[in-house]
């Protein structure tokens, strides 16, 4: 018996618009209130958009105002500069998958 495959999920970076996988990627996401936040886990509930986990994309993104097309409404600058800073963090982490 042939084994399965397991489908690997793809995303879109708003940054770069290339395909890539889900796990790869940051969640930018818009609550139902309206907050507009990075969701690290991916489980969280509301519109998502998906970003690769560098400063390059982010700038693409914020520069096209792909965040403001994603989720239909205008996101503020104190909003970017908070996603920078927790960008910035999370890419200061020592990474958990190293070998």
């Amino acid at each position: 018996m042939a084994e399965k495959i397991k489908k690997v999920p793809m995303r879109l970076c708003v940054g770069c618009q290339m395909m890539k996988p889900k796990k790869d990627l940051i969640r930018i996401l818009k609550e139902a209130d309206g907050n507009i936040l990075l969701d690290f886990t991916g489980k969280k509930s509301g519109r998502g958009a998906y970003l690769c986990k560098n400063e390059a994309c982010f700038a693409a993104a914020k520069k096209g105002h792909r965040f403001e097309r994603s989720f239909g409404c205008c996101v503020s600058d104190n909003v970017y500069e908070e996603m920078s800073h927790a960008l910035q963090t999370e890419l200061a982490r020592p990474s958990d998958n190293l070998s």
